[in-house]
């Protein structure tokens, strides 16, 4: 599946930091129970990669991806884990070459309009606009959509569930990142039932 149809599974992306890989498992059944068709793990911990394994092998239906992707090395590791997809937060050559080397989706991250106009020329039309809200808001990427009409944008960082609407709104938004859904805590104090219910408002968000 390409990086258009995983982000066309739902209006929202959680993004997600999991600390201890047994959580892994209970956390996407409560994912899947709210409707959450597609995930992103960061690899800022080091059980990240264990956590998308299990996921992986137990819960296929759930489309897993790994984020903070910044090397060669990340991209072969998300791979080997079983991640379907890459994201990162900027992008360099040397990911776009990995991830094509191994054969695995990515959704590049960019932040200004010359990042999306290279991103553009290599043949992507889908972008993760980061860090979206201290980079110019909604305001930024809609002044993009005539100009850039070819591209769409995962807005991810500092977007929460009061404010995804407004970038749902947008023409050129496919769908928004956010950390409000699955935030580390809830995940630790295994608040599992309150992740269910914003993933069941999350995905009654339309875009």
């Amino acid at each position: 599946m390409n990086i258009s149809k995983i982000l066309s599974l739902g209006p929202v992306m959680p993004v997600i930091v999991i600390e201890q890989p047994d959580h892994a498992i209970p956390l996407g059944e409560a994912l899947l129970a709210g409707g959450i068709k597609t995930i992103e793990i960061t690899l800022r911990t080091t059980t990240a990669l264990s956590a998308i394994e299990y996921l992986a092998k137990s819960l296929p239906e759930i489309y897993v991806g790994a984020g903070t992707i910044l090397t060669k090395q990340n991209a072969a590791q998300a791979k080997n884990s079983g991640a379907k997809f890459c994201v990162s937060p900027g992008t360099t050559s040397s990911i776009i070459d990995a991830c094509n080397e191994y054969n695995i989706p990515l959704l590049p991250g960019a932040s200004t309009v010359s990042e999306m106009l290279t991103l553009s020329e290599v043949g992507f039309s889908e972008i993760k606009f980061f860090p979206a809200s201290a980079a110019g808001g909604t305001q930024f990427i809609r002044s993009l959509a005539s100009p850039l009409p070819n591209l769409k944008f995962c807005p991810t960082g500092g977007i929460s569930y009061e404010t995804a609407s407004e970038w749902l709104s947008l023409v050129n938004v496919s769908c928004v990142g956010g950390s409000w859904i699955a935030p580390a805590k809830d995940i630790n104090d295994q608040n599992f039932a309150e992740i269910t219910t914003r993933a069941k408002q999350a995905t009654k968000l339309v875009n």
